[in-house]
This record gives C-alpha cells, sequence and structure tokens, in this order.
C-alpha cells in the first residue's frame, strides 16, 4: 500500500459532542446525525438549506400518504410556503381532502391503532392508523366541496391548480370567519400564490363529489392536458430563465413521477433542449429492487432524463418515514435559510406556458 493517507479517509472525523437535551432541533440535525440513514438525512438537510432554497432555485414539493390528516400541513408544510421555500406542489387529491378540515374547524384527535375497527365503524368514527375522527368531518367536508364548487366560476374545464386555486380562496374565507387562519395548507398556498396540482384528480373525495355533481349537469372538469403542460412549463421557465430547478418528494407514487416526469415532457415530448432537474431529496421507505415507482433511485431518474447527469451528487434519498423527516427538514430549513419572496408561480401560469407553446411550435416550424 502506497504510504500518505487514502483518499476514501479525508471525511471529517466521527467525534460529536454530547447531546445536552437543550438542543433545537436543526442543531440536533447537524451536530448528532453523523451516519447511516441519520447522515442522509443530514445530507439532505443540508442539501436542502445551503443549495435548494438559494434564490435562483425554483422548488416543488410532492406529497405522498396521509400527511395532513396527523397535522403535517399545519406544523410544516404552511411554514414552508409562507417562507417562499415551496414555489409549487404535486399531491395526492386525499392529502388535500383531508387539509380541509383544518381549515373548516373540524375535530381530529390522537386514537390508537390497536383497535377494533369493527367498533370505530359501530361508533361512527374514523381511523387513519392513529388518527380518529367523527364520519360526520367527511360529510361536512363534503357538503363544503359541494357546495363550493357549484358557483359559477367552477363551470368550465380547467387545471387542478385553478381548481384547487379557487377552492383554496373559499377555505380561507371560512378560516377567518373561524378565526382560525393559517390551519389550512390549501389556504396557504392560494395566500402566496402557489399552484398545486394533483396527479389523479379523481382518486379523491374531492374528485368524487366533482364527479358526483357531473351527475346533475355540472360542467367542471379538470383538465390533465392542462396540468401536464402548465407543471412542464413552471420547470422549463425556470431553466430558461437562467435558474434551477429543485423537488423535494414526500413518499413516492404518482404526485414523485408527476413532478419529475415534467422533464421527460420537455425533452423526449416536447423536443425541446434540456438536461432535468438540478436537486433532488426523497424522502421514501420503500425499495428500488422491487420495481415499484416509490423506490426508484435518482440515478435510475437520469437514464429518463428526469435528473440532470451532472448534478447527480446533489441527489438523497432518505430511506425513513417521512412523518420523522419532515419536521426535521422544516426545522433544519428555517434555521440555516432566510425567507425568500414569494415566486406567486400561480399568477404566472399564462406567461410561462404561453414560453413553452411558443418555442414548441417554433421547433415544429409552426411560428406563433
Amino acid at each position: 500500500m502506497a504510504k500518505g493517507k487514502s483518499a476514501f479517509l479525508r471525511g471529517g472525523r466521527i467525534l460529536p459532542p454530547r447531546v445536552r437535551g437543550d438542543e433545537s432541533a436543526a442543531t440536533l440535525v447537524e451536530q448528532a446525525f453523523t451516519s447511516y440513514n441519520a447522515g442522509r438525512l443530514r445530507e439532505a438537510a443540508r442539501l436542502l438549506a445551503g443549495r435548494m432554497l438559494a434564490d435562483d432555485v425554483t422548488m416543488a414539493i410532492s406529497l405522498t400518504g396521509a400527511l395532513t390528516p396527523a397535522g403535517y400541513g399545519l406544523s410544516c408544510l404552511i411554514p414552508l410556503v409562507e417562507a417562499g421555500f415551496v414555489d409549487w406542489v404535486v399531491s395526492t387529491g386525499a392529502n388535500l381532502y383531508h387539509d380541509m378540515h383544518f381549515g373548516l374547524g373540524k375535530e381530529l384527535r390522537h386514537g390508537s391503532p390497536f383497535v377494533s375497527d369493527v367498533e370505530l365503524r359501530r361508533e361512527g368514527v374514523i381511523r387513519i392508523y392513529d388518527v380518529f375522527f367523527a364520519y360526520d368531518v367527511l360529510l361536512d367536508t363534503d357538503a363544503f366541496v359541494r357546495e363550493t364548487i357549484q358557483a359559477d366560476e367552477f363551470q368550465h374545464a380547467m387545471s387542478s391548480a385553478e381548481f384547487h386555486h379557487r377552492l383554496g380562496r373559499y377555505v380561507a374565507e371560512r378560516e377567518k370567519v373561524l378565526g382560525i387562519e393559517g390551519h389550512s395548507f390549501l389556504a396557504a398556498c392560494f395566500r402566496c400564490g402557489v399552484p398545486v396540482y394533483t396527479s389523479s384528480p379523481g382518486d379523491s373525495s374531492i374528485g368524487m363529489n366533482v364527479a358526483a355533481l357531473a351527475l346533475t349537469g355540472s360542467r367542471l372538469t379538470i383538465d390533465p392536458n392542462l396540468d401536464v403542460n402548465e407543471t412542464a412549463a413552471i420547470v422549463y421557465d425556470a431553466k430558461k430563465s437562467g435558474g434551477k430547478s429543485g423537488v423535494l418528494i414526500l413518499g413516492g407514487g404518482s404526485p414523485k413521477n408527476f413532478v419529475l416526469q415534467t422533464e421527460p415532457q420537455i425533452q423526449e415530448v416536447l423536443g425541446l433542449a434540456e438536461r432535468g432537474h438540478d436537486y433532488f431529496v426523497q424522502i421514501t421507505d420503500a425499495r428500488p429492487d422491487t420495481g415499484g415507482l416509490s423506490g426508484a433511485t435518482p440515478s435510475e431518474a437520469v437514464s429518463w432524463g428526469k435528473i440532470d447527469p451532472d448534478q447527480l451528487p446533489d441527489a438523497v434519498v432518505v430511506y425513513t418515514d417521512a412523518t420523522i423527516a419532515l419536521p426535521l427538514l422544516t426545522a433544519y430549513a428555517l434555521a440555516n435559510r432566510a425567507s425568500r419572496p414569494l415566486r406567486r408561480l400561480y399568477d404566472r401560469r399564462d406567461e410561462t406556458l404561453e414560453r413553452l407553446r411558443r418555442d414548441y411550435l417554433a421547433l415544429q416550424g409552426q411560428g406563433t
């Protein structure tokens, strides 16, 4: 063996300070999360606060799993949005539906996963693992959605971003009436101009209520073509304006693919020059070897053009529960990065979509 220290031994020395008990969450992550999945979480936190939240990075977040009914919209997602750390969102419809319970003043309570679901059903209690709420919470939220979306402003085809923006305005108004402003993630996204998309509009109670009203003549439809093109336009505009694109993926599933497929849409389908998202952090408990999307790695995403291969070192996968990681990432980001000006991308949808359309038509030789 050649003399001198191996290049593999140039990493920092593992010699953390003792945990005292009075550290902030951000300090604990920085000092005590040294190795294994804790080390990956610190790596993700450093990447998020250090580079992904720079002023020139347009940040997306995808939401999978029952985060909002457990209160993570209120505790983590709203602070990230209001700090300007989230520029656009792709979420399951279920997360947005259960978020509205909070904006409507409904009560969700701590429970136990080790009870009889037959007995809960008998007593009219809904269970999401250890989150309990009355069946009436669903009925009241359904009634609010149906009443709201019968308004004239909803009677046309629209993207899910437009739909959620309009719905979020009504939730925000209900918060004001109830004196609970700041409880709903959807309402916060409305106030901050953050577009919120869902990759499967029919796969939630919101979509079920939209479908129910279609039986009575409602003209409201969610147009997936608009969603695909609007999200691609957000990324394309960010990159062509000299900035970068970052994605924070909580879980996996359809929202993960939808936020990442913006790059194949730009490159593969539209034929426009691009290289992929610049930053990628995923929190997942899924394995890659089963072939499921939720476990697919950043290096695999490179093969699809979703991630810029030159930026692969700036991609981190943390194998842990998002309900553990999200509060820690939020605390670390808020402690280490100043708030950013709101981009209000919802207000710029027409502008960014027109840029994408113009460049695509020019490539096709069709001009404007």
